[in-house]
């Protein structure tokens, strides 16, 4: 998994990356803004305000000018009110949109990055940057920005405004605050390498909460649920220094926010006092100075939770564009090919294959793999353990691409064709059967956009398939083919979840289907049930069937066998026994295998 940040990118190079999400909604933020900025305003005129009234209303007596005085000082709070309401208004609705545009295109995203990408990439770090981190950006966007601008805007007026009174008050007020700089710099360096850690052990804490449920039966069958709890209370913890660390930070500058101000307060009274008994300033204007300070120090104050929210936003900013920069190395070509008429006709032609991380002196999972499947065919692929079968079945429909060679459909290479069109053409279904948490019905007709599934000619495909993959306890179900299978099928058994899986596979009525070891988990009368039904289907169908039991290979048209990486034997099942001793050898293994199961089904 990637955990590298931007550290290139200053801190608004890396935030103006969001300027394509916000360019929609971006009069109504500067709207937000410009609203807040006259409620800041209102703030900055009272002080005025009250100066003008001790020096005249108040010094001379006068009741009905204080009368109005305190009048004007209400309007002005009044208007303060309705300009921050202003702010609510015009920001809190674009931000939601702008947050759903970022976890729209982040989850398309994540559909469309290669399955190398995950591999890489924990789950619970791509949730958590799916969730939190785009949260925290929306929430920086309605809260954070808008008020770090109009903030520094304040300080920036109302520190101007100070030198209204007397030069000597503003410039020390401004000289004893420049420290708060430093210490603003100091705390945006260490800040923000604490919140990036905290919020990449925040994704790993995910991820093992995630495994841990997913696993809960295994923990629980092995006795390891007390082993798992102590190594989350590690990581827990660990993430609790982190954010003890990114406390102590903020504290820091709290404590610097709340003492320089004070300091500056102390000195700018006494050489106010000084300059009142020297004649150069009247009581007004000295109470006027200190209540447009007093209205400063809230500013001043907001900008350490300010800084580390803007940190945090950084950071979350950063999570988010390293799976949106992310290179997608399986597209569709600019220019795409067609098959007119499709036939089925698959071929591996010298397909190299190896993995990303593998050691650069090893040799290639894949090296040379030379096949060519005939239209309507049925082909077995047998190998040993670890021999790259698995591997190989993932590259006609591309979740994977050869590192050299091609594979090929109709005479064409799959990388020519669209990834629509190409896996229009082609169906798999893996020995692991993976369900989503929707129906029946969803499940097995996902691969068919081109039917409304509550059609009759859906139904027809639905029974169908069903059928073939002899899953009729689908219609026995609380509510038949319409019931929530629930979060990846679980609440299936793993045979019942695979009998799923194929009639998926079969119902996307595919040119060639690719099965993965699909019927691991039927006990051996289902097995022969699902296979006499497959014939049928694949009778019409380029097949080509990853064989973990030697009854896989009695489906098979013919045989291959992948050895070290190549393809060093096709044929019939019998012309393999009866020219190949590895092929013996394998099959011999499959054998041993399938009695295990057998003399397991007895004893059950």
């Amino acid at each position: 998994m990637s955990a590298s940040s931007s550290p290139h990118l200053s801190t608004p190079r890396a935030l103006a990356r969001l300027i394509p999400f916000v360019k929609p909604v971006l009069p109504r933020l500067i709207g937000g803004m410009f609203a807040a900025l006259a409620a800041a305003l209102m703030t900055l005129i009272i002080p005025i305000v009250l100066q003008a009234a001790v020096d005249g209303p108040i010094a001379d007596k006068n009741i009905p000018l204080i009368a109005w005085a305190c009048l004007g000082v209400l309007v002005l709070g009044v208007l303060e009110a309705v300009f921050v309401y202003l702010r609510r208004a015009f920001v809190l609705a674009p931000a939601t949109r702008v947050e759903y545009r970022i976890r729209q295109d982040f989850y398309e995203r994540l559909q469309r990055l290669p399955v190398a990408f995950h591999d890489r990439w924990q789950s619970g770090q791509l949730l958590s940057r799916m969730m939190q981190d785009i949260n925290l950006v929306r929430r920086w966007l309605v809260f954070g920005l808008v008020l770090l601008v109009v903030n520094v805007l304040t300080i920036i007026i109302g520190t101007v405004l100070l030198f209204r009174w007397h030069w000597a008050l503003g410039t020390a007020f401004i000289v004893i605050s420049i420290p708060l700089w430093f210490f603003g710099y100091r705390f945006e360096q260490r800040y923000g390498t604490l919140t990036r850690q905290s919020q990449d052990r925040a994704g790993d804490l995910a991820t093992a909460v995630e495994e841990s449920v997913h696993g809960i039966r295994v923990l629980k069958a092995f006795g390891r649920g007390k082993h798992a709890l102590q190594k989350f209370a590690r990581q827990a913890d660990g993430l609790r220094g982190i954010e003890m660390r990114k406390a102590r930070e903020v504290g820091l500058l709290w404590f610097w926010l709340d003492s320089v101000p004070m300091a500056a307060f102390a000195v700018c009274l006494l050489l106010g006092i000084w300059l009142a008994t020297q004649g150069q300033l009247t009581v007004g204007e000295l109470f006027g100075f200190f209540a447009m300070a007093t209205a400063l120090r809230w500013p001043l104050e907001s900008l350490g939770f300010l800084f580390s929210f803007l940190m945090d936003a950084r950071t979350a900013t950063d999570r988010i564009f390293e799976v949106f920069t992310e290179q997608n190395t399986i597209t569709s070509p600019e220019h795409p090919a067609t098959i007119v008429a499709p036939h089925g006709e698959l071929a591996f032609r010298d397909v190299h294959f190896r993995y990303q991380d593998a050691a650069a002196d090893e040799r290639d999972l894949l090296d040379g793999v030379d096949l060519v499947l005939r239209p309507g065919e049925t082909m077995a692929l047998v190998g040993l353990t670890g021999s790259g079968k698995t591997t190989l079945t993932t590259l006609p429909a591309r979740l994977y691409d050869v590192t050299g060679g091609a594979v090929e459909l109709d005479g064409v290479d799959v990388r020519d064709l669209s990834l629509t069109d190409l896996r229009r053409h082609i169906a798999m279904a893996f020995e692991d059967a993976t369900l989503f948490s929707a129906s029946v019905r969803e499940n097995v007709l996902l691969g068919r956009d081109d039917l409304d599934i509550h059609s009759a000619q859906a139904q027809a495909v639905l029974d169908e398939a069903i059928d073939t993959a002899q899953a009729q306890f689908a219609y026995e179900l609380p509510d038949g083919v319409d019931t929530t299978v629930g979060e990846e099928g679980l609440s299936l058994s793993g045979g019942q979840r695979q009998r799923l899986a194929l009639a998926r596979a079969v119902a996307a009525s595919p040119t060639v289907m690719v099965l993965d070891d699909p019927l691991s988990a039927l006990d051996v009368d289902t097995e022969a049930l699902v296979e006499s039904a497959l014939r049928r289907v694949l009778a019409s169908t380029t097949a080509l069937i990853v064989a973990h039991r030697s009854s896989t290979v009695a489906l098979a048209d013919r045989v291959a066998l992948l050895q070290d990486g190549r393809i060093t034997a096709v044929g019939t099942h019998t012309e393999l026994l009866r020219s190949s001793e590895h092929y013996r050898f394998v099959i011999s293994s499959l054998a041993t295998e399938d009695q295990r199961v057998r003399e397991a089904e007895v004893n059950l």
